[in-house]
């Protein structure tokens, strides 16, 4: 049989399984099993949450590596390579890679049905085990009881925020959130929470299990100033340490400060200056991505977030407020038609000035003419256009040097701005070569 290439084997992912989402472990447990995926490193640590999954697994693995520690990380979704959701030591998984190790789980998997996420994650988890790594960071894909990821016992398991998404799955309050987030808890293993205030199931799910329990606003805690920001955790001895005079930075520093207490749970060494240099350099694509371009002879200002829930709505707009532009900011926007268009908008309204819409490149989105009508029922200026594109093309054309545009809402809607700032490039590489 002629080998498939990493795009044949995905087409061929996608079609394995009735159907696209089936929560449950049974299936995958008995595929990990087989092939002795149970344990891909000696220390395993499983990130979920809300909001503020991806870059809280950046923050722990930068601070890892930075120890010289051989680290996977395994994340999704993708925005424009499905290499990206495996990187070893910081390096996206090679088309051949993932290919050997698709093959390796179809041939182990037998007569059992995987989904595509089932068969990715099990897939990392045979890259993982083969590289001899260190510690491998987790981003759960869905939940957290049910996720495929969960067939892993982590040592140390990371709730980010907790908050109301993918209902259909995980319910429509914030307790069954929790309840299902918490299902990635161990006995006797640490148990952190950058949750404010969590619900009573995910309270009860550790006093079940008897996890030490590292709550945000007691056991750590960060103070956010106008130029610098300061950190305080316990260790697994209890011991207060702290971190002074930190440069902020441009990812969410809340989860900076839960990927600290987890650093600081693993005994490693600790020296302030190395933790805040790493912390500063740590970025994560489509998360509060600021860009600069040149655009028919203007310099034009882009900040990229992935946000689509109201709970990340709430944290753009807390930390749009602290950095408003000289000028307008003018928002490019599309949303799948699963999301709850007004809780994602109605916290910037009064950051944005103006708002072009799109349909996002999937069945699933949300009509751009329906995201108009929303908008404008709620006193908002905006107008529809037929992609992201057309969209982003349309604020760039009005934009000055001293606006900035804002494009968010979706994974799809960050991965076509990327990929059109990818072809400018290219265009204007080519130009300069020709010209």
């Amino acid at each position: 049989m002629t080998q498939r290439t990493l795009g044949e084997w995905l087409a061929y992912l996608e079609q394995l399984h009735p159907s696209a989402i089936d929560m449950g472990l049974e299936r995958s447990q008995q595929v990990a099993a087989r092939l002795g995926l149970g344990q891909p490193a000696p220390r395993v640590i499983t990130v979920t949450g809300t909001n503020g999954k991806g870059s809280t697994c950046a923050f722990v693995a930068a601070l890892l590596q930075a120890q010289g520690l051989n680290v996977g990380v395994y994340s999704s979704p993708h925005l424009l390579r499905y290499n990206e959701r495996v990187q070893l030591n910081g390096v996206e998984a090679t088309d051949e890679q993932l290919c050997e190790a698709f093959a390796a789980l179809d041939a182990g998997r037998g007569d059992i049905s995987l989904t595509y996420f089932e068969m990715g994650t099990l897939a990392a988890f045979w890259l993982f085990e083969r590289a001899q790594l260190d510690v491998v960071v987790l981003e759960v894909g869905l939940g957290g009881r049910l996720d495929t990821v969960n067939v892993v016992d982590a040592d140390l398991a990371l709730v980010t925020s907790i908050g109301v998404d993918h209902a259909d799955y995980l319910g429509d309050t914030r307790e069954s959130v929790s309840y299902q987030k918490a299902g990635i808890f161990r006995q006797g293993r640490p148990a952190l929470c950058g949750d404010l205030d969590p619900p009573q199931p995910l309270l009860d799910k550790v006093r079940e299990l008897d996890c030490p329990f590292y709550l945000r606003g007691r056991e750590f805690n960060l103070e956010i100033g106008a130029t610098h920001w300061q950190w305080r955790g316990r260790d697994a001895r209890g011991q207060v340490v702290e971190l002074l005079d930190l440069p902020l930075l441009n990812l969410p520093m809340e989860n900076a400060a839960l990927a600290l207490q987890a650093y600081l749970l693993l005994d490693l060494p600790w020296d302030a200056a190395q933790i805040a240099a790493t912390l500063l350099a740590t970025k994560v694509v489509g998360r509060l991505d600021r860009r600069a371009f040149d655009w028919e002879g203007k310099r034009l200002n882009l900040l990229l977030d992935v946000g689509h829930n109201p709970h990340a709505a709430h944290y753009l707009a807390q930390r749009l407020s602290r950095t408003p532009p000289v000028g307008r900011r003018l928002a490019v926007f599309g949303l799948l038609a699963d999301k709850d268009l007004d809780g994602v908008v109605a916290p910037l309204l009064g950051s944005v000035q103006s708002w072009a819409v799109a349909p996002l490149d999937t069945p699933r989105s949300r009509p751009a003419v329906e995201l108009q009508i929303a908008l404008q029922n709620l006193g908002a200026p905006a107008a529809s256009y037929a992609s992201v594109t057309a969209a982003l093309e349309a604020q760039c054309a009005v934009a000055t040097a001293e606006d900035e545009i804002l494009l968010f809402g979706s994974f799809y809607c960050v991965a076509e701005a990327l990929e059109w700032l990818a072809r400018r490039s290219t265009e204007e590489a080519a130009h300069g070569i020709t010209g």
